[in-house]
Protein backbone atom coordinates (compact mmCIF):
# COMPACT_ATOMS: atom_id res chain seq x y z
CA UNK A 1 0.00 0.00 0.00
CA UNK A 2 1.13 3.54 -0.67
CA UNK A 3 -0.57 6.34 1.21
CA UNK A 4 -0.26 8.42 -1.94
CA UNK A 5 -2.98 6.32 -3.54
CA UNK A 6 -5.40 7.56 -0.87
CA UNK A 7 -5.13 11.28 -1.54
CA UNK A 8 -8.32 11.33 -3.63
CA UNK A 9 -9.97 8.88 -1.30
CA UNK A 10 -13.50 7.81 -0.61
CA UNK A 11 -15.74 10.01 1.54
CA UNK A 12 -14.45 10.03 5.11
CA UNK A 13 -16.27 7.84 7.64
CA UNK A 14 -16.49 9.43 11.09
CA UNK A 15 -16.79 7.17 14.14
CA UNK A 16 -17.89 8.62 17.49
CA UNK A 17 -16.61 6.73 20.54
CA UNK A 18 -19.21 7.83 23.04
CA UNK A 19 -18.10 6.28 26.34
CA UNK A 20 -15.14 4.07 27.11
CA UNK A 21 -14.47 1.31 29.58
CA UNK A 22 -12.17 3.25 31.90
CA UNK A 23 -12.99 6.87 32.73
CA UNK A 24 -16.50 8.16 33.34
CA UNK A 25 -18.20 11.22 34.74
CA UNK A 26 -15.36 11.78 37.18
CA UNK A 27 -13.23 12.76 34.16
CA UNK A 28 -15.95 14.73 32.39
CA UNK A 29 -19.56 14.93 33.64
CA UNK A 30 -20.74 14.92 30.01
CA UNK A 31 -19.57 11.32 29.44
CA UNK A 32 -22.79 9.30 28.88
CA UNK A 33 -23.18 6.13 30.97
CA UNK A 34 -26.83 5.05 31.07
CA UNK A 35 -28.52 3.55 28.00
CA UNK A 36 -30.71 6.64 27.68
CA UNK A 37 -27.71 8.99 27.85
CA UNK A 38 -25.81 6.91 25.31
CA UNK A 39 -28.80 6.71 22.99
CA UNK A 40 -29.21 10.49 23.00
CA UNK A 41 -25.45 10.98 22.56
CA UNK A 42 -25.53 8.64 19.55
CA UNK A 43 -28.33 10.64 17.96
CA UNK A 44 -26.46 13.91 18.51
CA UNK A 45 -23.25 12.45 17.08
CA UNK A 46 -25.10 11.14 14.02
CA UNK A 47 -26.69 14.53 13.44
CA UNK A 48 -23.23 16.11 13.68
CA UNK A 49 -21.89 13.79 10.97
CA UNK A 50 -20.87 10.49 12.58
CA UNK A 51 -21.81 7.35 10.63
CA UNK A 52 -20.63 4.87 13.31
CA UNK A 53 -21.01 4.88 17.08
CA UNK A 54 -18.50 2.81 19.06
CA UNK A 55 -20.17 1.55 22.21
CA UNK A 56 -19.17 0.27 25.64
CA UNK A 57 -21.68 -0.79 28.28
CA UNK A 58 -21.82 0.29 31.92
CA UNK A 59 -23.44 -1.16 35.00
CA UNK A 60 -25.89 1.11 36.88
CA UNK A 61 -23.01 2.09 39.19
CA UNK A 62 -20.97 3.29 36.20
CA UNK A 63 -18.53 0.37 36.09
CA UNK A 64 -17.86 -1.38 32.81
CA UNK A 65 -20.08 -4.30 31.80
CA UNK A 66 -19.76 -6.92 29.07
CA UNK A 67 -23.26 -8.29 29.69
CA UNK A 68 -25.36 -8.88 26.59
CA UNK A 69 -28.42 -7.39 28.27
CA UNK A 70 -26.58 -4.12 29.00
CA UNK A 71 -25.50 -3.82 25.36
CA UNK A 72 -29.04 -4.73 24.30
CA UNK A 73 -30.46 -1.87 26.39
CA UNK A 74 -27.97 0.54 24.84
CA UNK A 75 -28.69 -0.64 21.30
CA UNK A 76 -32.42 -0.28 21.88
CA UNK A 77 -31.88 3.28 23.10
CA UNK A 78 -29.63 4.11 20.14
CA UNK A 79 -32.23 2.80 17.69
CA UNK A 80 -34.94 4.77 19.48
CA UNK A 81 -33.12 8.09 19.31
CA UNK A 82 -30.82 7.84 16.27
CA UNK A 83 -31.86 7.47 12.64
CA UNK A 84 -29.59 5.08 10.73
CA UNK A 85 -26.26 5.10 12.58
CA UNK A 86 -24.02 2.00 12.40
CA UNK A 87 -23.63 0.28 15.78
CA UNK A 88 -20.16 -0.97 16.68
CA UNK A 89 -19.63 -2.84 19.96
CA UNK A 90 -16.36 -3.00 21.87
CA UNK A 91 -14.99 -6.45 22.71
CA UNK A 92 -11.77 -5.10 24.23
CA UNK A 93 -11.17 -5.34 27.94
CA UNK A 94 -8.86 -5.70 30.90
CA UNK A 95 -9.02 -8.48 33.51
CA UNK A 96 -12.17 -9.91 31.93
CA UNK A 97 -12.74 -13.65 31.36
CA UNK A 98 -12.45 -14.67 27.72
CA UNK A 99 -16.11 -15.72 27.59
CA UNK A 100 -17.23 -12.27 28.75
CA UNK A 101 -15.49 -10.71 25.76
CA UNK A 102 -17.93 -12.58 23.48
CA UNK A 103 -21.09 -11.31 25.19
CA UNK A 104 -21.29 -7.96 23.31
CA UNK A 105 -21.63 -9.97 20.07
CA UNK A 106 -24.86 -11.65 21.17
CA UNK A 107 -27.45 -8.89 21.04
CA UNK A 108 -30.55 -9.21 18.87
CA UNK A 109 -29.93 -8.05 16.25
CA UNK A 110 -26.17 -8.38 16.36
CA UNK A 111 -24.16 -5.18 15.92
CA UNK A 112 -23.05 -4.47 12.37
CA UNK A 113 -19.46 -4.05 13.57
CA UNK A 114 -17.32 -4.90 16.58
CA UNK A 115 -13.80 -4.00 17.65
CA UNK A 116 -11.11 -6.69 17.67
CA UNK A 117 -7.91 -5.82 19.53
CA UNK A 118 -4.94 -7.26 17.67
CA UNK A 119 -2.70 -7.95 20.65
CA UNK A 120 -1.91 -7.25 24.31
CA UNK A 121 -1.42 -3.80 25.77
CA UNK A 122 -0.49 -2.42 29.17
CA UNK A 123 -2.96 -0.37 31.17
CA UNK A 124 -1.81 1.55 34.22
CA UNK A 125 0.92 0.00 36.40
CA UNK A 126 -0.43 -3.48 37.10
CA UNK A 127 -2.93 -4.33 34.35
CA UNK A 128 -2.54 -5.86 30.91
CA UNK A 129 -5.29 -6.28 28.36
CA UNK A 130 -4.78 -9.87 27.25
CA UNK A 131 -5.44 -10.56 23.58
CA UNK A 132 -3.84 -13.88 22.73
CA UNK A 133 -4.00 -15.14 19.16
CA UNK A 134 -6.39 -17.87 20.28
CA UNK A 135 -8.69 -15.25 21.83
CA UNK A 136 -8.51 -13.05 18.72
CA UNK A 137 -9.33 -16.03 16.51
CA UNK A 138 -12.26 -17.10 18.71
CA UNK A 139 -13.74 -13.60 18.69
CA UNK A 140 -13.24 -13.31 14.94
CA UNK A 141 -14.92 -16.66 14.34
CA UNK A 142 -18.04 -15.61 16.27
CA UNK A 143 -18.11 -12.29 14.42
CA UNK A 144 -17.92 -14.15 11.11
CA UNK A 145 -20.72 -16.52 12.17
CA UNK A 146 -22.92 -13.55 13.13
CA UNK A 147 -22.17 -11.41 10.07
CA UNK A 148 -20.35 -8.78 12.16
CA UNK A 149 -17.54 -6.85 10.46
CA UNK A 150 -14.41 -6.65 12.64
CA UNK A 151 -12.73 -3.32 13.20
CA UNK A 152 -9.11 -4.35 13.76
CA UNK A 153 -7.65 -2.19 16.53
CA UNK A 154 -3.91 -1.73 15.94
CA UNK A 155 -2.24 -0.19 18.98
CA UNK A 156 1.40 -0.52 17.86
CA UNK A 157 3.78 -1.83 15.20
CA UNK A 158 3.61 -5.39 16.53
CA UNK A 159 -0.15 -5.35 16.15
CA UNK A 160 0.28 -4.60 12.44
CA UNK A 161 2.22 -7.85 12.22
CA UNK A 162 -0.74 -9.53 13.91
CA UNK A 163 -3.07 -8.18 11.19
CA UNK A 164 -0.99 -10.06 8.63
CA UNK A 165 -1.06 -13.14 10.84
CA UNK A 166 -4.83 -13.00 11.14
CA UNK A 167 -5.10 -12.74 7.35
CA UNK A 168 -3.02 -15.91 7.07
CA UNK A 169 -5.15 -17.80 9.59
CA UNK A 170 -8.61 -16.54 8.69
CA UNK A 171 -10.59 -15.37 5.67
CA UNK A 172 -11.43 -11.69 6.18
CA UNK A 173 -14.06 -10.20 3.93
CA UNK A 174 -12.85 -7.22 1.90
CA UNK A 175 -12.17 -4.53 2.69
CA UNK A 176 -10.03 -5.09 5.79
CA UNK A 177 -10.73 -2.19 8.16
CA UNK A 178 -7.96 -1.30 10.63
CA UNK A 179 -7.88 1.44 13.25
CA UNK A 180 -4.38 2.88 13.74
CA UNK A 181 -4.03 4.13 17.32
CA UNK A 182 -1.52 6.74 18.50
CA UNK A 183 -0.69 7.91 22.00
CA UNK A 184 1.30 7.03 25.14
CA UNK A 185 2.34 3.72 26.66
CA UNK A 186 1.83 0.61 24.52
CA UNK A 187 0.38 2.69 21.70
CA UNK A 188 2.32 3.81 18.62
CA UNK A 189 4.24 6.95 19.46
CA UNK A 190 2.29 9.94 18.11
CA UNK A 191 4.70 11.18 15.44
CA UNK A 192 3.75 12.10 11.84
CA UNK A 193 6.42 9.80 10.40
CA UNK A 194 5.02 6.91 12.46
CA UNK A 195 1.57 7.64 11.05
CA UNK A 196 2.86 7.56 7.46
CA UNK A 197 4.77 4.35 8.11
CA UNK A 198 1.74 2.70 9.72
CA UNK A 199 -0.50 3.56 6.77
CA UNK A 200 2.09 2.38 4.27
CA UNK A 201 2.61 -0.88 6.19
CA UNK A 202 -1.00 -2.11 6.05
CA UNK A 203 -2.06 -4.94 3.74
CA UNK A 204 -2.90 -3.95 0.18
CA UNK A 205 -6.48 -2.79 -0.15
CA UNK A 206 -6.99 -2.26 3.59
CA UNK A 207 -8.90 0.81 4.74
CA UNK A 208 -7.54 2.69 7.74
CA UNK A 209 -9.21 4.58 10.54
CA UNK A 210 -7.17 7.08 12.58
CA UNK A 211 -7.40 7.40 16.37
CA UNK A 212 -5.31 9.76 18.49
CA UNK A 213 -5.69 9.70 22.27
CA UNK A 214 -6.07 12.87 24.31
CA UNK A 215 -4.38 15.93 22.85
CA UNK A 216 -3.40 13.92 19.77
CA UNK A 217 -7.02 13.40 18.67
CA UNK A 218 -7.40 16.47 16.45
CA UNK A 219 -3.96 16.49 14.74
CA UNK A 220 -4.12 12.78 13.94
CA UNK A 221 -7.71 13.01 12.75
CA UNK A 222 -6.58 15.80 10.45
CA UNK A 223 -3.78 13.62 9.06
CA UNK A 224 -6.22 10.75 8.61
CA UNK A 225 -8.52 12.98 6.58
CA UNK A 226 -5.67 14.49 4.58
CA UNK A 227 -4.28 11.11 3.57
CA UNK A 228 -7.61 9.61 2.59
CA UNK A 229 -8.39 7.54 5.66
CA UNK A 230 -11.26 7.57 8.11
CA UNK A 231 -11.36 9.00 11.63
CA UNK A 232 -12.55 8.32 15.16
CA UNK A 233 -13.21 11.00 17.75
CA UNK A 234 -15.25 11.14 20.94
CA UNK A 235 -15.23 11.30 24.72
CA UNK A 236 -13.80 7.79 25.11
CA UNK A 237 -10.52 8.97 23.63
CA UNK A 238 -10.42 12.63 24.65
CA UNK A 239 -12.51 14.40 27.30
CA UNK A 240 -11.24 17.87 26.33
CA UNK A 241 -12.20 20.18 23.48
CA UNK A 242 -9.03 22.18 23.89
CA UNK A 243 -6.44 22.52 26.65
CA UNK A 244 -8.24 23.25 29.94
CA UNK A 245 -11.72 23.13 28.38
CA UNK A 246 -13.80 20.00 28.81
CA UNK A 247 -15.72 18.87 25.74
CA UNK A 248 -19.48 19.32 25.89
CA UNK A 249 -20.18 16.07 24.05
CA UNK A 250 -18.87 13.66 21.46
CA UNK A 251 -21.08 15.52 18.99
CA UNK A 252 -19.02 18.66 19.58
CA UNK A 253 -15.86 16.73 18.68
CA UNK A 254 -17.58 15.26 15.61
CA UNK A 255 -18.68 18.72 14.47
CA UNK A 256 -15.10 19.97 14.61
CA UNK A 257 -13.65 17.08 12.61
CA UNK A 258 -16.44 17.46 10.03
CA UNK A 259 -15.41 21.11 9.60
CA UNK A 260 -11.81 19.97 9.07
CA UNK A 261 -12.94 17.45 6.45
CA UNK A 262 -14.92 20.15 4.66
CA UNK A 263 -11.91 22.48 4.62
CA UNK A 264 -9.73 19.70 3.22
CA UNK A 265 -12.24 18.81 0.53
CA UNK A 266 -13.32 15.44 1.88
CA UNK A 267 -17.00 14.56 1.75
CA UNK A 268 -18.35 13.06 5.00
CA UNK A 269 -19.95 9.67 4.46
CA UNK A 270 -23.53 9.05 5.55
CA UNK A 271 -24.31 5.77 7.33
CA UNK A 272 -25.68 4.36 4.06
CA UNK A 273 -22.56 5.36 2.10
CA UNK A 274 -20.37 4.03 4.90
CA UNK A 275 -22.05 0.63 4.62
CA UNK A 276 -21.17 0.59 0.92
CA UNK A 277 -17.54 1.53 1.59
CA UNK A 278 -17.14 -1.04 4.37
CA UNK A 279 -19.05 -3.82 2.64
CA UNK A 280 -21.60 -4.17 5.44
Amino acid sequence: MSYGTYLAGEPVIVTAALTGGVHGKEANPNVPETPEEIGRAAAAAEEAGAAIVHLHARRPNGERSFATERFQAIDDAVRTHADDVIIQHSTGGTAAPAEDRHLPLRTDPAPEMASLDMGPLNRYDHLTSENTRAMVDDLFDEMADCGIKPELEVFNDGHRNEVYGLLERRDLADPVYATLIFGPGTLTRPRPKNFLNAVDDLPDGALFNTLGFGKHQLPFATMGILFGGHVRVGLEDNVYYRRGELAESSAQLVERVVRVADELGREVASPARSREILGL
